[in-house]
């Protein structure tokens, strides 16, 4: 089954303007995607094309890469090898998953330099230190990210009209209970399945959701083994499984401490961004003040880490149970759920901001005369100035965080949202929008 996806556009734009100087890496997680995106590029836009799939290839391919000086006698070998015609300027060589062979990696400048053909690679965990420390990066070489199918790729693949909700968020008014009330539970089937290419395509089929929820664990199943190559003792896994739980406690930050125990600290750390590498998880920095440059301001040592894909969020919330029975998921998507459970909704406000191609940051403060805190949930720059938005998975209640956030930088907050499955409103300068409208925001 083919999805219409994002990258596929951004792929046209690097072969019109910039396939002559670079290669273009697809990066992201493990089954977002990627090869399939690179292979039907490689099929609809040129007249022939080879796929090197480095988790499967013959000793005969590898060996071609040991003499790249020679490019003449490397193209003649790689085609008698694969059987396919290269034509010059006509043809695309795929390197797929080419962070199991550096070398490949490495001799992208040659062959980009040569100028004959053009470049594709597919990378997971791409950016960790054992699979690249021998290797000269190539810095011919544009990266594309590939995220788990945003909502607008949801929508487009399940023949839900996204376009509806453009006109929704440019009425900028409410639609009513009922239309919001249908709009709300169309997203919340998009956060129960999420974006993950499997999972989409066996909801298309009709399976239930015992069976989407399968294909997920598998996919799970898929990072620890991943992790367990990087790092045998599981700690890794141990770093990820731990999220919903942190989340759900409301804490200010991600500790460590809480997933794996106490441990040396630059191990751990090192751990972490491994983790942050395999482009899994998302993380969210505090911002130390948010009156300037968000991403000069990144606080290092408090972050948030949340899933990239909030389907896999939901599995991952049960895995301690054999299979998630469907009441789980009935109740999510009549939205019965335990209110407690609102981090869940964090989470997709997280992967939509991530999805538009933005870092994420939060911002706490102390309250005054008191152990509790302010936060505002997540922010996002626009212009010299900054727009706040919190989550609130039920009503639109109590929102003090960010209405003492918009006196205390009243000269630096733009706008002011509250995020909720309520229809659009306002209140004083505070923006009341619905879930669904949050791709129109960033």
């Amino acid at each position: 089954m083919y999805f219409k996806r994002k990258a596929y556009n951004k792929l046209l734009e690097w072969k019109k303007n910039y396939s002559d100087k670079y290669a273009v890496l697809l990066e992201g997680a493990r089954r977002v995607g990627k090869s399939t995106i690179a292979e039907n590029f490689a099929r609809n836009e040129y007249k022939s094309y080879i796929i090197l799939d480095f988790s499967k290839i013959s000793n005969n391919i590898l060996e071609c890469f040991d003499d790249i000086g020679n490019l003449n006698m490397f193209f003649l070998r790689l085609q008698a090898e694969t059987g396919v015609t290269l034509y010059e300027q006509e043809s695309l060589i795929i390197f797929d998953e080419v962070q199991l062979f550096p070398k490949a990696r490495q001799a992208i400048k040659h062959l980009v330099f040569d100028g004959r053909y053009h470049y594709l690679e597919t990378g997971s965990l791409i950016s960790i230190k054992k699979n690249v420390k021998d290797i000269l990066i190539p810095s011919e070489e544009m990266k594309i990210q590939v995220y788990p199918m945003d909502y607008e790729e949801f929508c487009d693949a399940t023949g839900n009209n996204f376009d509806l909700l453009r006109q929704v968020y440019s009425m900028g008014t409410g639609i009513g209970q009922s239309t919001n009330r249908k709009l709300m539970r169309d997203l919340r089937i998009y956060m129960a399945v999420g974006g993950m290419p499997q999972a989409v395509e066996a909801y298309l089929e009709g399976k239930n959701f015992s069976e989407i929820d399968q294909v997920k664990r598998q996919i799970i199943s898929l990072y620890e083994e991943d992790f367990k190559k990087i790092d045998p003792s599981g700690r890794i896994s141990s770093l990820y499984h731990s999220i919903p739980a942190q989340l759900a406690k409301d804490s200010r930050k991600y500790r460590i401490t809480t997933a794996i125990g106490k441990r040396n600290n630059t191990k751990a750390e090192e751990l972490l961004y491994e983790l942050i590498d395999s482009k899994t998880v998302l993380p969210c920095y505090n911002s130390t003040d948010p009156r300037v440059s968000l991403a000069d301001t990144k606080d290092f040592d408090s972050y948030k880490l949340y899933l990239s894909d909030t389907g896999l969020f939901v599995t991952l919330m049960f895995i301690d149970r054999p299979v998630i029975e469907n009441d789980v998921y009935a109740k999510l998507l009549s939205d019965k759920l335990p209110a407690n459970l609102g981090y869940l909704y964090e989470n997709l406000i997280a992967q939509m901001i991530a999805a538009s191609g933005r870092e994420l940051y939060y911002y706490t403060w102390e309250k005054e005369g008191s152990t509790h805190y302010y936060e505002v949930d997540f922010l996002i720059s626009e212009g010299s100035k900054v727009n706040a938005f919190e989550i609130k998975s039920s009503g639109t209640g109590k929102h003090e965080s960010i209405s003492e956030f918009s006196k205390k930088y009243s000269k630096n907050v733009n706008k002011i949202y509250l995020l909720s499955q309520k229809d659009v409103g306002k209140e004083e300068m505070l923006l009341i929008k619905p879930f669904y409208l949050m791709p129109f925001l960033v």
